[in-house]
């Protein structure tokens, strides 16, 4: 669909020039000199690289996204060969990695894209079209191939997720003209994005929860020192967080809020759960059907107590939030049993106004 759009653009494109080098990257990294900046590297693709690049250039933390193809042989691919050379459409997003992270990117890219499908996507078919995370080191494989399986064990979607994770080589950028095509183009842009099918496809799986709501930048979660620890919290909730403990059930704080908002960690403050997720599993803890930001949890075995558990644990505090369990209602079928003493209540009111401003939309959409 998308060639049947770029053609009647082609002529005055080829009368002003192309540049099919690395120019985009290039820039980056004078930037980045010139800046005294930090830049990491992410290469992702999710079908037709307008829409990619679009959607991460609105990400917080995200410096610049340059459009490209990958994943093939050859040398110097242009629109008009890549696909018989085996490359993929794909985006490289450079980013400044302390405001927004990679799990957050991973995040950010499954939202935006139909991970199910290994045939195109949405209204562009072939191989050329797939999805695909390229990874650049060892560490961004293990996070992609955990953030994968943590997907598919959402039960979000009926199928298994096809999204391929590939060792990154190398990346040629697209044309000039493709760059930052929503920008100079906006009328055909969203003309094409419309007619693809893919956003009527991304409200229907996520709403109410899209991730045009960007990750949560500019905050520092981590953990305190113990004796910090020791003197902030309380006893019950050093307990439940440090030392793996249970609160008692129905008598906690949280276990009947019915309050709209979110849940973030007690120690460190980073968003776990929401209350459009909450229900009342009649166990008294406070239940939730899956994590608001599911980069944030940690799911490990717990054998402990002549039983095997799922423990959920936060990612950057590593405190203890409590178990998982697979009796909860639908559409996940999921059980996040918690303890309340791990967990601080954010109303909706002060969403704002604690720095979780993003995280608005959800309520207002409701």
């Amino acid at each position: 669909m998308k060639k049947i759009v770029i053609l009647s653009m082609m002529m005055l494109f080829f009368i002003v020039g192309c540049d099919t080098g690395h120019g985009g990257q290039a820039e980056v990294k004078k930037n980045m000199v010139e800046t005294k900046s930090v830049s990491s590297t992410a290469t992702f693709a999710g079908g037709c690289f307008w829409c990619v690049e679009s959607d991460f250039e609105k990400v917080p933390g995200v410096l610049k996204v340059v459009s490209g193809y990958t994943g093939g042989t050859g040398d110097n691919p242009t629109y008009e060969t890549y696909a018989g050379k085996g490359y993929v459409e794909a985006v490289q997003v450079f980013y400044d990695p302390a405001k927004v992270t990679y799990e957050q990117l991973l995040d950010v890219f499954w939202r935006h894209i139909d991970p199910t499908d290994g045939g195109g996507q949405f209204g562009d078919r072939g191989s050329y079209y797939r999805s695909a995370i390229f990874y650049h080191d060892e560490e961004q494989r293990r996070l992609a191939e955990k953030s994968k399986e943590e997907l598919g064990k959402t039960g979000r979607f009926a199928k298994p997720i096809a999204t391929e994770i590939i060792p990154f080589r190398k990346f040629y950028d697209a044309e000039e003209y493709h760059q930052d095509y929503y920008k100079k183009n906006p009328i055909r842009y969203k003309y094409y994005r419309h007619g693809s099918g893919r956003d009527q496809f991304l409200e229907k799986v996520w709403s109410p929860d899209r991730s045009d709501l960007q990750p949560p930048t500019g905050k520092a979660y981590g953990k305190s020192d113990d004796a910090t620890l020791r003197k902030r919290l309380t006893p019950m909730q050093y307990k439940v967080t440090q030392q793996e403990g249970t609160e008692p059930p129905f008598q906690n704080e949280y276990d009947k809020n019915k309050r709209e908002g979110i849940y973030v960690d007690i120690v460190s403050g980073e968003p776990l759960f929401s209350s459009l997720d909450k229900f009342d599993s009649g166990t008294g803890w406070p239940s939730f059907t899956k994590p608001l930001e599911a980069g944030n949890i940690v799911e490990k075995e717990d054998r402990g107590l002549f039983m095997r558990r799922t423990e959920v644990r936060s990612r950057h505090a590593d405190s203890h939030l409590g178990h998982v369990f697979p009796d909860g209602p639908l559409p996940t079928g999921l059980r996040y049993c918690m303890n309340s003493a791990a967990l601080r209540f954010i109303p909706r009111e002060d969403l704002e106004k604690e720095g979780y401003g993003q995280y608005v939309k959800l309520f207002l959409k409701k």
